[in-house]
């Protein structure tokens, strides 16, 4: 997963950085209530970690800004010494996922961060097809057909599609794109997205028409939209 983390304690920070790439995931550090907002503005992630007394703002406020803003329920994890029960209960109502009292253990840190994003999944990773219809896309075989008929794309080009799809109604950031399908330092430019994305409209037909909308979002990135339920 791509993970933004709100920490301002450096050597916290760096524990948990530590913890989030062993398992896997990429992570972005911000140190305070500000910048953080002022990056996520324009980025996406999967996740969001959050300490509660940071400089500039608290939490709370973070938390609010979020859900008033994100398109979608973006899981976010409170990790924070504030352990009195009106804290927690109080960051639950009002939005958050799910509440860690540091310190924090590192396999109950990931399994939770895991749980609240397997809960906010669109399509369960364990599932072997992907099935909108028209569309249909096989995990195994790595194909995509339409109506039944299989639609010839690149390696990269099925890739960036299983991402949209697994996304649908999300807005993804041009860096999360290329990490998540090219690879988390691509050595490429965002034209790259671009030139993708156009060449899956085409051959998708992904058009308003026939029920389906994958835009630009200004500053931003992409976002595919299916607007019928047929």
């Amino acid at each position: 997963m791509r993970i933004a983390l709100l920490e301002d304690d450096q050597d916290q920070a760096v524990l948990f950085l530590e913890w989030l790439k062993s398992a896997g995931h990429t992570c972005e550090h911000f140190k305070s209530g500000k910048q953080f907002i002022r990056n996520i503005k324009h980025d996406s992630f999967d996740a969001l970690i959050l300490d509660w007394m940071i400089p500039d703002m608290d939490g709370y406020e973070v938390l609010g800004w979020v859900r008033e803003n994100f398109d979608w329920p973006v899981p976010v994890v409170f990790v924070t010494a504030k352990d009195k029960e009106d804290d927690i209960v109080r960051a639950l109502e009002q939005g958050a996922d799910d509440y860690i009292v540091k310190p924090a253990k590192q396999r109950e840190l990931l399994a939770r961060i895991a749980a609240v994003a397997r809960r906010a999944a669109s399509v369960d990773d364990a599932q072997t097809t992907i099935q909108f219809d028209p569309f249909q896309i096989d995990l195994a075989n790595h194909e995509i057909r339409k109506d039944g008929q299989r639609i010839e794309v690149t390696q990269k080009e099925y890739e960036l599609v299983v991402f949209l799809f697994r996304n649908i109604g999300r807005v993804l950031s041009r860096a999360h794109i290329l990490e998540s399908v090219w690879g988390r330092n691509p050595d490429i430019n965002t034209r790259t997205v671009d030139t993708h994305v156009s060449r899956i409209r085409t051959k998708l037909v992904l058009a308003v028409e026939m029920g389906w909308k994958l835009s630009s979002i200004y500053q931003h990135g992409y976002r595919l939209e299916r607007l019928t339920n047929t």
